[in-house]
Parts: structure tokens; sequence; C-alpha cells
């Protein structure tokens, strides 16, 4: 059979068929988990003088029927011990358990089939080789997981195809580990940060992305400290974790798992701690899939990472990290995948971090707010117009609300009026600066738009330390309806200038965007996972935003989190009233 060898498969890439290209070993270990892999790997080589050879393989790259015909005929088939540990079940890999099933009876291969979590699976027993207590065995190897547990199963496994070792018997790891010195934090005066991520990659020493954020987050003036567990939805994970939120109440917590961690009550444990939870991507992906795709994430992290996170509350950052491969051992002729983080989605998520916790640290009297209005192109060219909002009032009622809660909103009672004003143009201007880009980013500008003037004017309402704007055209005027939601087309000079003022010296801590909706979330860049040559992270910086959202209109609020970031507030559609008869329809009736 001629298959084309591949190194590292992408999820886009699961159905191509490939050649894996190894020789035949005494154990052979296939496994969806690369976390699985890399602590056999390594394992191994612990013992590697006494232990049988070992050829290890990840199932992402046997998906293809051609692919499992070639590795049972090349590799499979000359083994004495097969372990194959799938992820959801039978039906997962259905065609590979069940080819390895009957080679193994045909050739007497011992042969355990492994489920991926914690449960039982009798359909999986069923196509196994070997007898059920050592199945169980074998299964409690994996189960506990780390590198001490598999050398274990692995004298264990070489104990069965007749070599004279012996294995001690699994050590269930708890379901709660935590990495970082507590002294660190406990007096310094510094807010704490909680990094969430799973033991699995502890256990595997794969928290290279783990470690550089910590660090990052220490950069940033954060106590950081890291919190393993088995998943957020065990339950003997959920008690000590409740008590370490009580005990060390952390300004802000970042959680790199997956999933949505909601239980019957529509809460998750980490409510409890009353604080934003940032999520923090480790992508299965490569970093150059990233680099290349417009879309950000594959399908597979897109589910995993943000749509069913999204639905704890949780607030989506960047993806900091991706996976690699390193070279192959020869021995094992397997190189380990593992996460490689990438220094500077590390950074921006650190300083995402450190602008949250300011925001809550800060006394409300003394944070600084921009609350920028939409000017959603509308018949009648109603200037900063948002779906189903008046406007003027609308903003009144938000700068009471401030004000009743302990804000700074100049100390007087704002009217419509003096926002109709506004929005005439009848305010206060000020001078703002061009903003400094790098030079890539600056000669995108200039090609589109021509040389930037050295200042711009902008008109806005000082309401004590909230400042109150129109959002300026990302384009031109003659455009404003057919470029609001081109992602081709950077923002104008202009555009940059304001949000780099506000950011840099009106020294604002949020940013409040009302109204369905603005330009920013709708700048070129990728759909998700963006990087640092994204315009709305360029334009926007670390800044928290608050954006209140019309609540039918949920699609393009997906747009505001996931590319801002966006603590998104529903506000409702306008009450609908009888229009009654008038004029001619009045007389009829």
């Amino acid at each position: 059979m001629h298959v084309l060898a591949t190194q590292l498969a992408t999820l886009e890439e699961a159905d191509a068929a490939v050649d894996l290209g190894q020789s035949p070993g005494e154990v052979v270990v296939l496994s969806f988990s690369d976390s699985d892999l890399s602590a056999l790997a390594a394992a191994w080589r612990e013992e590697a003088d006494v232990l049988p050879t070992l050829r290890l393989a990840s199932l992402k790259k046997l998906r293809h029927p051609m692919s499992v015909d070639l590795h049972v005929e090349s590799v499979l088939a000359h083994a004495k011990l097969v372990i194959v540990r799938g992820l959801g079940g039978l039906d997962y890999w259905r065609y590979g358990f069940e080819h390895i099933g009957d080679a193994a009876r045909e050739r007497g291969i011992l042969f355990a089939a492994l489920p991926g979590d914690d449960r039982p699976d009798p359909r999986l027993a069923a196509v196994s080789t070997i007898a059920a207590d050592r199945l169980a065995r074998l299964d409690a190897y994996f189960r506990a997981g780390g590198v001490d547990n598999l050398r274990q199963a692995l004298r264990y496994g070489a104990s069965l195809i007749g070599r004279d070792l012996d294995a001690a018997p699994p050590v269930a790891v708890g379901p709660l580990s935590t990495i970082g010195d507590p002294a660190d934090d406990s007096a310094d005066g510094r807010p704490r940060a909680l990094v969430v991520f799973y033991r699995a990659n502890l256990m595997s020493a794969d928290i290279a992305p783990v470690t550089a954020l910590m660090q990052a987050l220490d950069a940033e003036g954060l106590a950081p400290r890291g919190i393993a567990v088995s998943s957020l939805k065990d339950p003997a994970v959920q008690a000590p974790l409740a008590a370490l939120l009580a005990g060390r109440r952390p300004a802000i917590i970042l959680n790199t798992t997956a999933f949505s961690a909601l239980r019957d009550d529509d809460t998750t444990v980490l409510d409890a701690a009353d604080v934003p939870v940032l999520q923090v991507v480790l992508s299965g992906s490569a970093r150059e899939a990233w680099a290349e795709s417009g879309r950000g994430l594959a399908p597979a992290d897109l589910a995993m990472n943000v749509v069913l996170p999204e639905l704890d509350g949780r607030l989506l950052t960047r993806a900091i990290s991706f996976k690699e491969e390193a070279a192959a051992d020869p021995r094992l002729e397997f190189g380990s995948v593992r996460h490689e983080p990438v220094a500077d989605r590390v950074d921006y998520v650190a300083r995402l971090a450190g602008t949250w916790a300011k925001l809550g640290r800060t006394p409300r009297a003394d944070r600084r707010l921009a609350l920028v209005l939409s000017d959603y192109p509308a018949r009648g060219g109603r200037t900063g117009y948002a779906v189903g909002l008046d406007t003027p009032r609308s903003v009144v009622e938000i700068l009471k609300l401030l004000r009743a809660e302990g804000y700074d909103t100049g100390g007087r009672d704002w009217r419509a009026a003096d926002i109709e004003a506004l929005l005439a143009g009848d305010a206060e201007h000020v001078d703002i600066p061009a903003a400094a880009l790098p030079p890539n980013l600056q000669q995108e500008l200039d090609a589109t738009w021509g040389a930037p003037a050295t200042g711009f004017r902008l008109p806005l309402l000082r309401c004590g330390k909230v400042t109150v704007l129109l959002q300026p055209d990302r384009g031109t005027p003659a455009d404003r309806k057919s470029g609001y939601h081109d992602m081709n087309v950077p923002p104008r000079h202009a555009y940059v200038a304001v949000y780099a003022w506000l950011r840099e010296s009106e020294r604002i801590d949020a940013l409040v965007h009302l109204g369905t909706h603005g330009t920013l979330e709708w700048l070129p860049g990728k759909a998700l996972a963006l990087s640092q040559e994204c315009w709305p992270e360029v334009v926007l910086g670390a800044l928290p935003v608050i954006y209140p959202f019309i609540v039918n209109n949920p699609g393009e609020a997906v747009q505001a989190k996931r590319r801002l970031g966006a603590v998104t507030i529903g506000h409702l559609t306008p009450p609908l009233s009888a229009a009654g008869l008038h004029g001619a329809l009045a007389g009829m009736e």
C-alpha cells in the first residue's frame, strides 16, 4: 500500500489517509489524548532497558480506514499487546476497534480497548481479547494517569506478554492540585489570579502555556496560582475548589478547561468567586493553521473552547498555545505533541486580566469610563442610532445609575438635551494626536486612506470621570452603510486615534459601548482567537468592554463577545402598542 507520510495532522486534515511509517513493536498504544502519549513516552524512557519495545500513535492520525488498514498490517499485527484508548466509546472509532479486534483474535494478540473517560464501556470490553480483570487493571492505570502510573502500566503489560516484571497497583491522584507558592501572595497586597487547567496536562508535564501565563500575570502585578482539576464538573473537585475560592478571594479567574461546567441549578463552581472568568484557549491545532486561518480556530476548538464555555458566561480571550510535534524519538518512532505557548498572545491575556482586576479594585468614584454611542446607518440620517434604543434617554438613565452607585458623573443631573447637543456637534471639542502604530499596520492604513493628519478634532461630553462620545466613522460618510460590516478595509486614521486617545490620554478603565451595534467588532482580522495584527485588538487594546445589546440579535452580539471579549447585556425590544387609524382610514372605519 502506498500512502504519503505525514507529520502533524490538524483537525481539518482528520480524514486524510496517512502512513505513520512505523516498524513493529512488542507493545503498541494508540490514544486520542496527547497527554496519554506524552506521559507514556516519558515513562518508557525511565525503564527502556527492561521494558518491551513500544510504539505510540495518535488516533487523530488514524481516522481514515486506509490508515487503519495499513497500520494494522504493518505494525499492530506483529505486536504482542495492543492498547487503544478511545474517546466517545466504540462509535467514535468503530472501524479501528473492530478491525484490530478481528486481527487480534486471528493472530492471538492481547488487545485492550479502553474508554477515554471514567465510565466502563461494555461494548469496548466485548471487542477486547484480554481477560476482564486484566482489562480493568489496565484501565485503572490510565484513569489514574501520570508518568508514574503509566510506567507501572507498561510494567504490567510487559508481565502479560511474558516478561518477569512486577507492577505496583495504580495510585489515584487527587482531583485537584495547585502550583505556585501560596506564600508569594499571602501578604503583598497584589490582586490574586487563579489559572484553572486540566490535571492531565500537569501529570504529563505539558504545562508550558500555563507556566508562561502565570509568569506574565506576575509581571502585570497579579499574584497567580495554578489550579489543576480533573474537570470542573467533577463532584470531587467542586467542594475543595469552592473552599479554595472562598479562602483565596481572587480578583480574576482565567480558565483553560473546555466545555460547559453548568450544574443542574444553572450555576458553576466558579460563580461563587463573583469575579470575571476569562476563557483562555489551549488550541488543539497547529500554530501554522491558526496563522493562516481567517476563522481563527478549528471546529472542535470552537465547540469545546468557545461555544460551550459561553453558556457559563465566560469571557473569551485568545488562544495562547498550539500543538507542536517534537522530533521523533528513534527508539519509539514517535514524537510527542505538546502545547507550545505564543508569547504575545500570553502577554495580551495577562494584560486583559490585569485591566479587569484593576477595574474591580478601583473605587467606583475613581473609575474612568468611556460611554461610546453607536451610530448605525439609519433611514433619515439619524445620528447616534442604536437598534431599539432611545439613545439620549438611555445615556441619561445610565448616568443616573452610575451616580447612584457612587461613580463620578460630574455632580449634576444630565438631560436628554445634553446628549442631543453632543449628537448635533454642539459640544466640547478636543484635539487628539494621530496614533502610533507598528510600521506594517501604519503602511496598511496609509495605503488605504493616505497619509494621516497631524491631529483630529473630537466632540465629546465630559460627565465627571465618564466621557460620552459618538463612535467615529470607520470609513468615509459616502460608504457608511456599505462599509459598516466590511471586514476587509481597515479603519481610517481618525478612528484609530480616538481609541488610542481614550486608552493612553484619558486612561479609561473600561469602555461601555451603547447599543446595537458599533463597528469595532467588524474590523478586519480573524473571526476569533485574534492575533496582534487583527484590527479589533489593534484599536481596542486590552480594555474591558461592556456592551448593552438588543436581545433579538444574538448573532451579531456573538461577534462582540468573541472578537472584543465583551460582556453583552441584553436589553428588551421596545414595547408594542396599537398604532390606531388616522386620515382616510379613520374615516373609512
